[in-house]
C-alpha cells in the first residue's frame, strides 16, 4: 500500500464517527487496563472529567485522578456503543458495560465521551463516568 493509499484511508475513517468511536474505545480502555498513565496524552487543560460525581479539570487532575483508584487489575468489557456527531466535527460517544477490578465480581458502567478534532486526530473535551449499580 502506498503512502496516498494510506492517507485515503486515514481520511476515510476520520470522517466516519462510527470508526473513530470504536478505534478510539479500543484504545482508551486497552490503554486504561494496561497503563493509566498512558491516558495523559488523550486529554488538554480544556479537558473535564465527572467521575461519580466529583469534577477534575485539565490533563494533569484527570490522570491523577485516574491513576489513584484504589485496584492494581482492571478490565473494562463495553457491550454497547452509541455514537453521534457534534458541531465542530466533534463526536458524541455513549459506552455502557461491565467493569471487573482485582478479584471483584464485575459491576456495570456507563461513561460519556465527547471527542474534538485537533492536529488530525482526537482529544477528550468531556468525560463522563458512573458506575450503574442496581
Amino acid at each position: 500500500v502506498n503512502r496516498k493509499d494510506q492517507r485515503r484511508a486515514k481520511r476515510e475513517v476520520m470522517t466516519d464517527p462510527n470508526a473513530v468511536a470504536q478505534a478510539f474505545l479500543q484504545h482508551y480502555y486497552n490503554t486504561f487496563d494496561n497503563n493509566r498513565a498512558g491516558l495523559a496524552g488523550l486529554y488538554q487543560p480544556q479537558s473535564t472529567l465527572c467521575f461519580e460525581g466529583q469534577r477534575f479539570q485539565g490533563a494533569q487532575q484527570i490522570t491523577a485522578k485516574l491513576q489513584s483508584m484504589p485496584f492494581q487489575r482492571v478490565q473494562h468489557a463495553p457491550t454497547s456503543m452509541d455514537v453521534q456527531p457534534l458541531p465542530g466535527n466533534g463526536i458524541l460517544v455513549g459506552v455502557a458495560g461491565k467493569l471487573s477490578c482485582d478479584q471483584d465480581n464485575p459491576v456495570m458502567f456507563s461513561q460519556v465521551f465527547s471527542l474534538m478534532p485537533m492536529s488530525g486526530s482526537f482529544y477528550i473535551h468531556n468525560d463522563f463516568f458512573r458506575l450503574v449499580y442496581g
